[in-house]
C-alpha cells in the first residue's frame, strides 16, 4: 500500500482557495531570499570579470579561460551536495522536531563536499599545462595558471557554505544566507580592489589577487553561515559540528546516490551551453558577441525560477516526508505556476523592449556594435521562447528532487540536452544555414524536451500516488 494512500476528503472550495493562497505565500517567502542569494553569487563573478577587464585584454582572457576550467568540476560538486536539502526537508516533514537525523545529513554533506574537493584540486593544480594541451596561447595559459593557484582553494569553503545554506533552506529560514552572501559580495569588491591593484598598502598581485579575493570571500561566506548556525537559537539546537569526525556511511551512501544524478543533470545542462558558445564562435565574432548578450539577459531572469526550484524542493520534500499528497501537489503546482508565469512575463519583456535590454551591455549607436545589436535582437526573440521552457524544466526538476527522484531526470537531461538540443542546433546552424538562430532553436528544443519529460514524470508520479523515490 502507498505511504500516501490515506487521503482526506477534499475541503470545500473557499477552503481550497485559502490553502492554495497559503502555499503560494509560503513559497514566495522561501524563494525570494534564494533568488537574491543567487543574484549575489552571480554579482561576485561579475565583479571579478569587470576588474580583470581593467587590467587589460590578456588578463581578462586568462581569467575567462581559468574560470571556464574551474566552473565545470565546481558545478558538478555543487550539484552533488545539493542533495542535502531534500533529505533534510523530508526528514523534517516526517518528524518536525528531528535533530539527530538532520545533524547526520549535514555532517555527511560536509564529508562529501570535502572528499569531492580533493580530486578537483588535483585537477586544477595543473591548469596551465592543461590549457596548453588544449591549444591555448602560452601567455594566456600562464596567467590562467597563476589565477587558478589562488582560486582553487575557494572550492572547499564554498561547498561547505552550500551545505549549510541547504540546511537553512530546509529549515525554511534562508534569509541568513542572503545576508552573508551580500556581505561577501561587498568584501569581494574591496578585496579585488586591494589585491589586484595594490591599494591600501597591499601588493599588486594582478590576476592572482582576484583568485585570492574569491578564496577569501568563500571563506567569509562559510564562516558567516557557520557562525549563524552556532549562535542562532533555532539553529544551535542541532549542534551541526558536534562529533564531526564520526562517519555515517549509510547516510553518506544515501546522499551520494541522490546527489550524483543531480550533479550529472547540472553538468549536462551547463556543458550544452558551453558547447553552444563554442559553436557560436565558429560562426563568427558578431554571432558570439550577440549570443553572449542574449545569454546574459536570459541568465539574469533564470535566477528567479532557479530560486523557486530550490524552494519547491524544500516545500515538496517537507510534504513528502509528512506523507501529505495534497501538500505535495499544492507545493509542486504553485511553484510551477510561479516559475513559468514569471518567465512568460520576461518573454514578453524581451519581445517588447529588446533594444532597452541590449543597451545595458552594448552601445548600439557605434558602427562596430550595430551589427551585434541587430543580431542580439533576433536572438532575444528566440530567447523569449527559450525562457518559458527553461523555467519549466528548472522548477519541474526541483519538484522531483523534493520526492528524492533524481536518477530518471538525469537520463531525461542527457536525452534532451545532448540527444535532442545539440544535434538540432548543429544541423540547423551549419547544414541548413540558420547560423546563430539555429543554435538558439536547438537550445530551446532541448529545454522543451527536458521540461516536457520532467513534467510527464511528475504527472505519472501523481497518478501513482507518489509512492516513494525511484
Amino acid at each position: 500500500m502507498s505511504r500516501l494512500a490515506d487521503c482526506p476528503a477534499a475541503p470545500p472550495a473557499p477552503a481550497r482557495i485559502s490553502v492554495w493562497r497559503r502555499e503560494i505565500r509560503a513559497t514566495l517567502a522561501l524563494a525570494w531570499p534564494m533568488v537574491m542569494t543567487n543574484l549575489g553569487q552571480n554579482a561576485m563573478t561579475a565583479t571579478d570579470i569587470i576588474m580583470m577587464g581593467r587590467l587589460g585584454p590578456i588578463t581578462l582572457g586568462a581569467g575567462t579561460l581559468g574560470w571556464s576550467l574551474y566552473f565545470a568540476p565546481m558545478i558538478f560538486g555543487l550539484g552533488l551536495i545539493l542533495a542535502t536539502a531534500p533529505m533534510i526537508a523530508s526528514e523534517l516533514g516526517r518528524r518536525r522536531h528531528s535533530v539527530r537525523d538532520v545533524r547526520r545529513t549535514v555532517r555527511q554533506g560536509i564529508w562529501i563536499a570535502t572528499l569531492v574537493a580533493l580530486p578537483i584540486w588535483a585537477f586544477l593544480w595543473f591548469a596551465e599545462p592543461l590549457l596548453l594541451l588544449m591549444g591555448q596561447q602560452k601567455e594566456l595559459a600562464s596567467e590562467a595558471g597563476r589565477y587558478m593557484i589562488w582560486l582553487q582553494w575557494a572550492l572547499l569553503p564554498f561547498f561547505w557554505y552550500i551545505v549549510l545554506r541547504c540546511f537553512m533552506a530546509a529549515m525554511e529560514r534562508p534569509g541568513w544566507a542572503l545576508v552573508v552572501t551580500f556581505c561577501a559580495v561587498a568584501f569581494n569588491v574591496l578585496a579585488n580592489w586591494c589585491l589586484m591593484f595594490g591599494n591600501l598598502g597591499f601588493p599588486a598581485m594582478g590576476i592572482a589577487g582576484s583568485g585570492l579575493a574569491t578564496t577569501l570571500s568563500s571563506v567569509l561566506m562559510f564562516a558567516g553561515v557557520a557562525l549563524v548556525v552556532t549562535i542562532d537559537k533555532q539553529f544551535r539546537r542541532y549542534r551541526l559540528f558536534g562529533r564531526f569526525w564520526r562517519p555515517d556511511w549509510p547516510r553518506f551512501a544515501a546522499l551520494a546516490r541522490m546527489g550524483l544524478p543531480i550533479g550529472a543533470i547540472v553538468l549536462f545542462e551547463v556543458s550544452i551551453f558551453n558547447v553552444a558558445a563554442m559553436l557560436m564562435g565558429l560562426i563568427g565574432t558578431t554571432a558570439l558577441a550577440a549570443h553572449a548578450i542574449a545569454m546574459q539577459v536570459a541568465s539574469l531572469s533564470f535566477m528567479v525560477p532557479m530560486g523557486i526550484s530550490q524552494a519547491v524542493t524544500v516545500r515538496v520534500g517537507r510534504a513528502y516526508g509528512a506523507g501529505d499528497p495534497g501538500g505535495i501537489a499544492r507545493a509542486g503546482w504553485a511553484s510551477f505556476g510561479l516559475g513559468v508565469g514569471f518567465m512568460a512575463l520576461m518573454a514578453l519583456v524581451m519581445i517588447a523592449v529588446p533594444d532597452l535590454l541590449i543597451g545595458i551591455f552594448i552601445d548600439a549607436s557605434t558602427p562596430e556594435s550595430r551589427a551585434v545589436a541587430q543580431l542580439a535582437v533576433s536572438f532575444l526573440a528566440f530567447a523569449a521562447l527559450f525562457q518559458i521552457f527553461d523555467g519549466a524544466q528548472a522548477v519541474a526538476g526541483g519538484m522531483l528532487r523534493g520526492l528524492h527522484d533524481t536518477r530518471v531526470p538525469m537520463l531525461y537531461a542527457a536525452i534532451g540536452y545532448w540527444g535532442v538540443g545539440l544535434p538540432i542546433g548543429g544541423v540547423l546552424a551549419f547544414r541548413y544555414g540558420f547560423g546563430g538562430t539555429g543554435i538558439w532553436l536547438g537550445l530551446s528544443s532541448g529545454l522543451a524536451v527536458v521540461g516536457a519529460l520532467l513534467l510527464a514524470r511528475w504527472l505519472a508520479r501523481e497518478r501513482l500516488g507518489l509512492i516513494g523515490p525511484r
